[in-house]
């Protein structure tokens, strides 16, 4: 239970970075308004707080969440940009979740090892 509720944590997180990201993008590059940035700022913020909520070292964290980050930005891609991920994306996908659950859970074994 405790992994569904880390990768449920991370998922949130990384929304909170991409939407936070995605709003400046768009004000940028797309042209839409200026008052986009202030929620994107508060969504960084979000991000930023919601990093803190893991009781794990800070490093092994974020090293864990780039992973979810990965999984969750080829979603919006389909999301968003309208463009389905190729199979190499999903397998890739499945490198990255095996290797955030590596990473935060496979200490755990280190006594066996």
């Amino acid at each position: 239970m405790e992994i569904l509720k880390t990768l449920g944590l991370f998922v949130v997180t990384a929304l909170a970075e991409i939407i936070g990201c995605y709003l400046p993008y768009l004000y940028l590059k797309e042209g839409k308004p200026f008052w986009l940035l202030f929620p994107a700022v508060i969504s960084l913020v979000l991000f930023v707080w919601l990093l803190t909520l893991h009781p794990q070292a800070a490093g092994r964290v974020y090293a864990a969440y780039g992973g979810v980050y990965i999984c969750m930005a080829l979603m919006w891609l389909w999301a968003a940009d309208g463009i389905r991920p190729a199979t190499a994306d999903w397998i890739g996908v499945g490198f990255c979740l095996t290797g955030v659950i590596v990473i935060m859970y496979g200490r755990q074994f280190d006594r066996y090892l």
